[in-house]
């Protein structure tokens, strides 16, 4: 088979008798178009689009580059209704929901809004500026709330954006396009400092784990705040894994959402009776492997398959390195006791990341093929390659002959499930 990397992707070849199996989600494409889907998603939310009034100020949020959502589909026939409400182009703006991330260039705007760029403002959500933050709340947790005062001023808040395993959120989209999407630096991070266990040393929290809403505290941080905001409606897509939308969630931010999780769930989740020696894993090609932020969510779903110590190969091509500055420098701990500590008195999003990353590193043996700098791969715990035949060749010296494989092409949206 052919698994993608990037923009191309690499021949596979496998002995079938050592092979258990290809990974794969159970959803099916519908015969309905993308865009057939999206309208029937928001002829659901005809009643609350109708109580739009001509001069209130709207604001869409939506997901930048690193999260495809389909949104060049679904933002102007979203806009569309709008205007059919009364509502002006020049009253309504997009913002692209960051949380940390860079921001995003022109091209990537244009990329985005699709047929809208141009037309209507976009603006990218910036973290650290204290002018563009308000304050809002704080949680039952603690966690005190700031966000962006465009959804604050706003008369009516959109939340847009994709359904997807989230590893320690449970699932992404919903109340997560304002925590962390458009919400201050110290908010996000206090809120995912929740996937830790009160007490130094006490590891992370069992319940904030992929695909679990229920006592997730990260889930419930994210939840209360974006109670805070009240949007009007949501529209989450559900994507396939070559990137079509396949159904759609409009409604109350909360009960579509959940709606929309359950979907997921019961088509992204791989019921899995073995675990094997060898995984195979692409993330599934650009931009799920732009980079490695990005590309853990594949090794974190592919390591469910993987037998303590087996190996893992990954094909992340990671274009855009790691994405974001601080994430390497948390390599310099090796002991994951030390790590632990820094990150619970010096807690980033991205130091969690890349604690997990190296949780994994050090159970199993992970083959990393990318365009990462191979002394780097070596420093975060991975062993370098260039191409899927190196890698595979390295695996080979690593396992014995007999040895068992699985096969995951898409790594980034299907979840192997042990039943």
């Amino acid at each position: 088979m052919e698994l993608k990397y990037g923009d191309i992707s690499f021949p596979l070849e496998l002995p079938r008798a050592r092979l258990l199996g290809v990974i794969r989600p159970a959803a099916e494409t519908p015969a309905e178009s993308p865009g057939a889907i999206i309208g029937a998603a928001l002829d659901r939310c005809a009643g609350a689009i109708r109580t739009f009034r001509p001069g209130e100020r709207v604001v869409i949020v939506t997901s930048d580059i690193t999260r495809y959502t389909g949104s060049e589909i679904y933002l102007p026939l979203l806009v569309e209704r709008l205007m059919a409400a009364g509502i002006r182009e020049g009253d309504i703006e997009i913002l692209v929901a960051l949380g940390i991330h860079r921001k995003q260039t022109e091209h990537e705007h244009a990329r985005i809004a699709g047929p809208l760029f141009g037309r209507l403002r976009i603006v990218d959500h910036d973290c650290d500026d204290p002018g563009e933050l308000a304050f809002i709340g704080r949680t039952s947790g603690g966690v005190d709330v700031e966000v962006n005062r465009r959804v604050v001023e706003a008369d009516r808040v959109i939340l847009t954006g994709t359904i997807a395993f989230h590893y320690f959120a449970g699932f992404g989209g919903g109340r997560k396009s304002i925590l962390p999407g458009v919400a201050a630096r110290k908010s996000c991070m206090a809120s995912h400092f929740a996937v830790l266990n009160p007490g130094e040393g006490s590891g992370r929290n069992p319940l904030a784990v992929t695909g679990n809403l229920a006592g997730n505290p990260v889930h419930a941080a994210m939840d209360e705040a974006c109670a805070m905001v009240e949007p009007t409606f949501i529209l989450n897509t559900v994507l396939s894994p070559e990137k079509r939308i396949i159904a759609a969630f409009a409604g109350h931010w909360r009960e579509a959402h959940e709606e929309g999780c359950r979907y997921y769930a019961g088509r992204f989740a791989y019921p899995l009776r073995e675990k094997a020696d060898l995984v195979v894993v692409s993330c599934g090609g650009f931009p799920k492997d732009i980079n490695v932020i990005q590309a853990h969510k594949s090794m974190e779903y592919g390591s469910q398959a993987l037998k303590e110590g087996g190996v893992m190969v990954l094909l992340a091509q990671c274009r855009d390195g790691y994405g974001n500055a601080s994430f390497f420098d948390w390599f310099r701990f090796r002991d994951l006791g030390e790590f632990e500590a820094r990150l619970r008195s010096h807690y980033e999003i991205n130091g969690q990341t890349a604690y997990s990353l190296l949780q994994k590193a050090q159970r199993f043996r992970v083959i990393l093929v990318s365009e990462l700098p191979e002394e780097e791969v070596r420093t975060m715990g991975l062993i370098p390659a260039k191409t899927l035949d190196g890698a595979m060749a390295t695996a080979a010296e690593l396992l014995p002959a007999d040895c068992t494989a699985c096969v995951i092409p898409e790594g980034g949206t299907v979840l192997p499930v042990m039943m």
